[in-house]
């Protein structure tokens, strides 16, 4: 453990749930890199994601985006193509993008998908896939509306899936955002899985919840007001 973490460590308050408008705050007081570090959310949920109808995915639109630039490709053709280029589509294509991917030509970070392609993208799901990816309807991302999907993917959507251990992690801002943007963000992120809790869950949905830096320790979050967000 370094010293610059140890110093970080030694300011918070580790018996201590801290509330969101706290933890967003005090985020901002953990800043040690010389980059614009993300603000990074991380929740356990009492969820079995064995189960079809205990795996929590899905995504949600940040009110003050991620402070990300996000390249988006997008599998259309014909007026869908048009429409995912007008909405600032960095990729558009079909056979051609297939192409690119399969040479592992990578220069996008979001894949979106209008219905009538997903034939051409169920070729090279296994390489999409495994690197988190392939685009599903469930995030939005597989939709007759392409342009609609570039736009919230551009504008600060997050997409989530919770793993084999019942944990969510996402990026929710920046901390250079003002602490009460990040804490908009953070009840934003929480309404939207508190929506997703299935009816099969039985006792405390939200488990822990922890706020953090990506180069800093966390700040363990109140589960019980994060209970509360609806």
């Amino acid at each position: 453990m370094s010293k610059r973490y140890k110093q970080l460590i030694e300011k918070i308050d580790i018996a201590k749930s801290y509330s969101l408008t706290e933890a967003s705050a005090f985020i901002k007081e953990l800043k040690s890199a010389k980059f614009d570090e993300t603000v990074e959310i991380a929740l356990n949920l009492n969820v079995d994601p064995r189960h079809a109808d205990q795996m929590i995915r899905g995504a949600v639109v940040l009110p003050h985006g991620t402070g990300k630039v996000v390249r988006v490709a997008v599998f259309a053709k014909g007026t869908k193509a048009d429409e995912a280029k007008a909405a600032g589509a960095d990729i558009v294509g079909t056979d051609d993008l297939v192409a690119q991917i399969k040479e592992g030509v990578f220069n996008f970070d979001v894949v979106v998908a209008a219905p009538d392609c997903m034939g051409l993208v169920g070729q090279i799901g296994r390489i999409l896939g495994p690197k988190g990816l392939m685009p599903n309807p469930k995030t939005g991302t597989v939709t007759p509306d392409v342009a609609t999907a570039v736009k919230n993917v551009k504008g600060g959507q997050v997409s989530f899936r919770v793993d084999k251990k019942g944990n969510i992690h996402a990026g929710i801002g920046k901390v250079s955002f003002e602490a009460e943007k990040i804490a908009e963000n953070m009840k934003a992120f929480v309404q939207t899985i508190n929506k997703l809790k299935p009816s099969t869950a039985k006792g405390r949905y939200i488990k822990n919840g922890a706020l953090s830096l990506t180069m800093s320790p966390a700040l363990k979050l109140d589960i019980l007001e994060l209970a509360e967000i609806r």
